[in-house]
């Protein structure tokens, strides 16, 4: 185990953090669209002399090098939510973006993506002026797309390992709704998988006085949703986790119009490939059963979205939450099982098969965990992370992986 005197941020260094991090809150941009970020972690890289490179359209790859030693990889995303922020902060987005249908929304930094740029960047200046404590390359990758599942393949199908020294660990990290100084990590499973369908129920269209000459698609829908549910409750141990969301539902213009078609869009959660698979094979099952049974063609099937299962490497998760202990306390380091909550990250490393550790660290004071009120979450309008000592414990947690793997 590498033992390294972790170097501290300077009260100027951690000034230009905020600024960073106010800036990025400010303007932020949706997925697969994030030019003006790119462009900002560009100059930022060019002002520390670190080779760089764009990969899957958005992305901002830099290669730091200090010498002979070890490849570490360490990813953050770029990317906010089509969410109208509510914040009251003096640096609220008021930034509109425009989704693929060319629909304009508001766009907000709602899941903290802003934080990681701007915590990986001054990680990289603080290492970039403390190269006596550690030796090797370390690869800062700036992902795009991750709200959309898009981002990590679109950098791995334009050739990320191919263009950047491949890493022998691949670290990421993510603000949470947790204390603000804490750091929180699951060894094996981190973050489970997720499979988003879009489901075309066809039927024939009738008078709602005439029902004999309709197949209701909407009667068939509700049918499909209300089975779906059986998949978990019956089919799937109750010691193995599985969650099945019908999250929308449009069917019909009218009360007394049957229409031709309805459509429904769902989200799967699971942790085991092999449950996975399972439950996506019981759901399309239902689906064609209950079509069937209405007399109805085959319904339409899109998959809209796959997030790939993330998965903590144990030894090199033990080993790092002992680094994490020894630098931040043991108070603050907590193990925790793993989140149905879903990540792109888990493909960077598995596309080249080298272990992966991921884990959270807080971005709420103890006056907020304890209002009245709900704790905004992320991908709430509400979601404001304190400024410290949230990006100051993001840093130190960054700087202590890459050095547990660097260090000399």
């Amino acid at each position: 185990m590498t033992t390294t005197t972790v170097p501290q941020p300077s009260e100027e260094l951690t000034e230009r953090m905020h600024e960073l991090y106010r800036h990025l809150h400010a303007h932020p941009e949706l997925s697969m669209q994030e030019h003006a970020t790119a462009e900002l972690i560009e100059r930022e890289l060019d002002a520390l002399g670190v080779e760089h490179f764009r990969c899957g359209g958005t992305g901002v790859v830099g290669v730091l090098r200090n010498g002979q030693g070890p490849v570490v990889a360490f990813r953050a995303d770029t990317d906010g939510l089509p969410l109208a922020e509510d914040t009251g902060l003096d640096y609220a987005s008021t930034a509109t973006g425009r989704l693929e249908d060319g629909t304009e929304v508001p766009v907000m930094h709602g899941c903290g993506h802003d934080t990681h740029v701007a915590v990986l960047l001054t990680a990289a200046r603080l290492l970039a002026g403390a190269r006596e404590a550690w030796s090797g390359t370390l690869v800062l990758v700036f992902q795009p797309g991750e709200e959309t599942a898009a981002g990590a393949q679109a950098m791995l199908a334009d050739g990320l390992w191919e263009r950047a020294p491949r890493p022998e660990v691949v670290l990421g990290q993510h603000v949470m709704p947790q204390l603000a100084g804490t750091i929180h990590c699951s060894v094996g499973d981190a973050m489970a998988m997720a499979d988003s369908w879009r489901v075309t129920v066809h039927g024939k269209g009738a008078h709602a006085s005439q029902p004999q000459d309709a197949t209701d698609p909407i009667v068939l829908g509700a049918h499909i949703i209300t089975r779906l549910q059986t998949v978990v409750a019956r089919e799937v141990d109750p010691r193995r986790s599985a969650v099945v969301t019908v999250g929308t539902f449009h069917g019909g213009l009218k009360e007394n119009i049957i229409p031709a078609r309805a459509e429904f869009t769902l989200n799967v959660r699971t942790l085991d490939p092999e449950v996975r698979e399972h439950v996506l094979g019981a759901l399309r099952r239902i689906i064609s059963a209950e079509a069937a049974a209405s007399g109805a063609p085959e319904p339409t099937v899109e998959v809209l979205s796959t997030f790939p299962r993330n998965y903590n490497d144990p030894a090199a998760t033990t080993e790092l939450l002992e680094h994490f202990r020894r630098e931040l306390g043991e108070e603050r380091v907590v193990q925790v099982d793993p989140l149905m909550g879903s990540e792109d990250f888990g493909a960077l490393g598995a596309a080249i098969g080298v272990p992966s550790v991921f884990w959270m660290f807080g971005g709420h004071d103890a006056a907020t965990l304890a209002g009245e009120g709900p704790v905004p979450v992320n991908h709430s309008p509400f979601f404001a992370p304190a400024v410290e000592p949230t990006l100051s414990t993001g840093v130190r947690a960054a700087v202590v992986a890459i050095l547990a793997r660097l260090g000399r």
